[in-house]
């Protein structure tokens, strides 16, 4: 995917998400001057920063 396909699938726009890439908060490569993303680690991203519901401590 490219930065703008991933815009898209984010529903944000192209300038967040340039600021998140360069800050390493998404997972991403860049080939010569453009940042390349694979659905498969984006989606597993999500995943994994969403919030997950705490569990009630068992006493």
């Amino acid at each position: 995917m490219t930065i703008s396909d991933l815009a898209v699938y984010l529903q944000m726009s192209q300038s967040s998400l340039y600021k998140l890439v360069q800050r390493g908060s998404v997972p991403g490569h860049k080939v010569g001057r453009h940042w390349r993303f694979h659905k498969v680690s984006i989606d597993r991203w999500l995943q994994e920063s969403s919030v997950k519901p705490s569990r009630p401590s068992k006493k």
